[in-house]
C-alpha cells in the first residue's frame, strides 16, 4: 500500500513503458533545475508554533478567484494523460471532482475538453491555453473552453519553443497510433502525434499585446503560467491579469533557472496583492505545500505526483495521490499549530541561510 508520493513514483516506473516513463520524468538537459526544484524545499525550514490553537480539526478549504475549493492544492496541466493510463484526462478530472480539487486541463490533452467537462460536471476546472500562431485557432479554443464550462484560462507564456529534452534529442518521439493531442489542428494525424510538429503551431511572437487582444475576446479570468521574475510579475499585475502561476514548467523548458520556491518570495513582494499568486514545481510532500503557502502562494499545483498516481490506478490512483498530499498537509498544519489555511504565516518558514549560527 503506497503511503508516500515516492511509493507511487517507484510503482509507476515499474508499470510504464520506458518511452512513457522518460516522457514523464524528463527535464530540460542537463536537468540541473529538475533536481533543484525538489532539493530547494530542503533549504526552507519550518518554525512550529505551539499551544496557540486547538488543532483537533483542520480546515483545508481555500478560495481562488472568489470561489471556494476543498483543498489549497490542485492538479497542474499535464499533457497526453492517455500515455500514462488508458482513461487519461477523464480519470484525472473525475478524481479531482471526487476530492474537491481544482483541475487544469492542458491544451495537449489526449481527450477533448468537452468530454472531460461532461465526465466531471461538478468539478472546478480551468483550461490551460497554448496561444497558437493562427489567431482564429486560439479564439476557437477559447470559445470551446467557455462553452464547456471551464472557469478560467491559464495562458502558458514560457513555451515559444520546446526546451531541449533528452527524449526529443536522442529519438524522434511519436505517440502511439491510438493516442493524439486532440486540440491541435493538423492536416494529418502524424502532426497530432509529434511534439515538435505540434509546438510549431505555437505563437512564437507572443507579447503583452496579445494578452490585451485575449481579454477582449473572453470574459474568463486570465492566469499567466510560467512567471519566474519580479519584473514580469509586476507587468502582469499592472496589465490586469487575474493571477499568475510561478512556474518553470516542471524544469522542462530552460535549464539553469532557479527552483520555483526560491523565486516565490520576491514575486510575492513585487505583486503586493495586486493579483493572486499560485505555485508549482517540485511538490512531493504535504510539507512542501505548506512551505509554498507560507511563502505567499494562494494555491499550489501538483503535476508529476498526480501522474504517478494515474499510472498506478487511473482515477483511484489519482485520488490516492491527492489523499496522500492532503493527509500530509493536514498533519503538518497540526504540528505547526494551524487549524486553518488562514493560520499559515510567512514567519513559519525560514531559509536555512537565516538560521542562527551556533
Amino acid at each position: 500500500m503506497p503511503i508516500y508520493i515516492a511509493d507511487l513514483e517507484e510503482r509507476a516506473r515499474d508499470i510504464l513503458p520506458r518511452s512513457a516513463w522518460m516522457f514523464l520524468k524528463n527535464g530540460a538537459y542537463p536537468e540541473m533545475t529538475l533536481r533543484d526544484n525538489r532539493d530547494a524545499f530542503q533549504r526552507y525550514k519550518l518554525r512550529p508554533r505551539c499551544l496557540r490553537r486547538d488543532v483537533t480539526a483542520r480546515d483545508l478549504t481555500a478560495t481562488v478567484l472568489g470561489r471556494q475549493v476543498s483543498l489549497p492544492f490542485g492538479i497542474a496541466p499535464t499533457g497526453i494523460n492517455k500515455l500514462i493510463h488508458p482513461d487519461g484526462e477523464i480519470a484525472t478530472a473525475k478524481a479531482a471532482e471526487t476530492m474537491g480539487a481544482l483541475y487544469i486541463l492542458s491544451t495537449s490533452a489526449s481527450i477533448p475538453m468537452e468530454d472531460v467537462a461532461t465526465s466531471s460536471p461538478n468539478g472546478m476546472k480551468w483550461f490551460q491555453l497554448y496561444v497558437m500562431a493562427a489567431q482564429d485557432a486560439t479564439e476557437a479554443l477559447i470559445h470551446r473552453a467557455e462553452n464547456a464550462g471551464y472557469r478560467a484560462l491559464v495562458v502558458t507564456v514560457d513555451t515559444p519553443i520546446l526546451g531541449r529534452r533528452e527524449i526529443e534529442l536522442r529519438q524522434q518521439f511519436f505517440l502511439p497510433d491510438d493516442i493524439r493531442m486532440c486540440h491541435f489542428e493538423k492536416p494529418d494525424a502524424s502532426g497530432e502525434r509529434n511534439l515538435n510538429t505540434s509546438v510549431a503551431a505555437f505563437n512564437q511572437g507572443l507579447t503583452w499585446q496579445d494578452l490585451k487582444w485575449m481579454k477582449k475576446v473572453t470574459k474568463l479570468p486570465l492566469i499567466l503560467k510560467g512567471i519566474m521574475t519580479a519584473e514580469d510579475a509586476q507587468l502582469a499585475a499592472e496589465s490586469g491579469i487575474a493571477a499568475i502561476i510561478v512556474s518553470n514548467h516542471g524544469a522542462r523548458q530552460l535549464d539553469g533557472v532557479p527552483a520555483t520556491i526560491d523565486v516565490l518570495p520576491e514575486i510575492v513582494r513585487a505583486v503586493d496583492g495586486r493579483c493572486e499568486i499560485y505555485f508549482d514545481g517540485g511538490i512531493t510532500h504535504g510539507s512542501d505545500i505548506f512551505k509554498a503557502l507560507a511563502l505567499g502562494a494562494q494555491m499550489v499545483f501538483v503535476g508529476k505526483g498526480i501522474l504517478y498516481g494515474l499510472a498506478c490506478g487511473g482515477q483511484q490512483g489519482v485520488e490516492k495521490a491527492l489523499s496522500i498530499l492532503r493527509d500530509e498537509l493536514s498533519n503538518t498544519m497540526a504540528l505547526m499549530g494551524c487549524s486553518s489555511i488562514k493560520h499559515i504565516e510567512k514567519d513559519m518558514v525560514i531559509h536555512q541561510s537565516l538560521l542562527p549560527k551556533l
